[in-house]
């Protein structure tokens, strides 16, 4: 039996619209916090942080303020003058996948590795404003433990997007690894900072059937927000031959992911604070569009190599994550006529 058009509820269009995934994260973050959740880091002692009175970040610059701060960020977080006023946070933490980080031991237990876990994400809800939003970019493995636990701390997830790649590692033992979650959370959802205007792309109905519906809507015709799976040019992993690459560094972010996220969740002049800077992706694209930033890096040398790419070399791809369709298929011919 073909699908009726529910014309059966005083909604716009007409359709049926139920109260969603964000009013039920609202419930989840109400109840989480009651519930007792025991996840296998919690029998492992949380982290003490180390008293930094009167820390000063190793690198810096203005214009807008940029601070580059060299340590653990368990310990360097709860001694920022900044501690609630980030409007963003975006974390890309080591996997525990053996990968050399510099000085970083990337090969924890199990139980000692969600411990650490949930240190530096209590460390950077922490930091965070009210109305402040947090992105955490995490695999299969350790995604289910940062939602529980970002959960039970009282956050409301948004999104949980996925990162989405044409080139994953070979294997022959499983499907090959093609994705990495990017979770979207806030304190308040209705007190957010959002901005979806910044991110537009073609529609498909645009791009693919040429819709005249959609280029008959009263404002941004053919276009549309993201969708929660993210593909497309200049979103693949940066490979040796990517302009972006930066050598030393692993696992690094495309600028046009950062872009995404910094455009769509702070405004000019905001803070956004990165606690694994890694090869320096946030805070670049954060101070090519004139948001101030915070970077933590644990390895002195990381963090030069970072700062250099933050400063002297900037973002090279400055516009690449709004205005292209990623429409998997080309625009569909007209049906052959009679």
């Amino acid at each position: 039996m073909a699908e009726r058009k529910n014309t059966d509820f005083d909604r716009p269009g007409g359709y049926a619209m139920p109260s969603g995934a964000t009013a039920t994260h609202r419930r989840a973050a109400r109840t989480a916090c009651a519930e007792s959740i025991r996840l296998v880091g919690d029998d492992v002692a949380a982290h003490e942080p180390v008293p930094l009175p009167g820390i000063e970040p190793a690198h810096a610059a203005d214009d807008p303020d940029t601070r580059l701060y060299v340590g653990d960020c368990r310990d360097v977080l709860p001694a920022l003058p900044d501690r609630g006023a980030v409007d963003l946070v975006f974390a890309d933490p080591p996997f525990n996948w053996d990968v050399p980080y510099g000085e970083w031991h990337d090969g924890m237990p199990r139980a000692e590795y969600e411990r650490f876990t949930f240190d530096w994400l209590d460390a950077c809800v922490d930091v965070l404003a009210p109305h402040g939003s947090l992105w955490v970019n995490i695999p299969d493995d350790t995604a289910a433990e940062v939602v529980m636990h970002l959960k039970r701390r009282g956050l409301t997830m948004i999104n949980w997007c996925v990162w989405h790649f044409r080139f994953g590692q070979h294997r022959s033992t499983s499907f090959i690894m093609s994705k990495v979650h990017a979770l979207y959370f806030v304190r308040d959802p209705d007190e957010r900072t959002w901005n979806p205007e910044a991110i537009l792309e073609p529609s498909d109905r645009a791009s693919i059937y040429g819709d005249a519906r959609t280029m008959a809507k009263s404002e941004h015709k053919g276009l549309r927000v993201p969708m929660d799976v993210w593909y497309g040019q200049y979103l693949g992993r940066i490979q040796g031959n990517n302009k972006e690459r930066r050598h030393g560094h692993h696992n690094q972010i495309p600028e046009a992911y950062l872009e995404r996220v910094v455009r769509s969740c702070s405004n000019a002049g905001d803070l956004v604070l990165d606690p694994f800077l890694g090869s320096g992706t946030t805070s670049t694209v954060a101070r090519a569009w004139d948001r101030r930033s915070i970077g933590v890096e644990y390895a002195p040398a990381n963090a030069a190599s970072a700062w250099e790419r933050v400063t002297e070399i900037g973002m090279i791809r400055k516009g690449s994550s709004a205005g292209r369709s990623s429409a998997i298929f080309g625009k569909r011919r007209e049906l052959a006529k009679d």
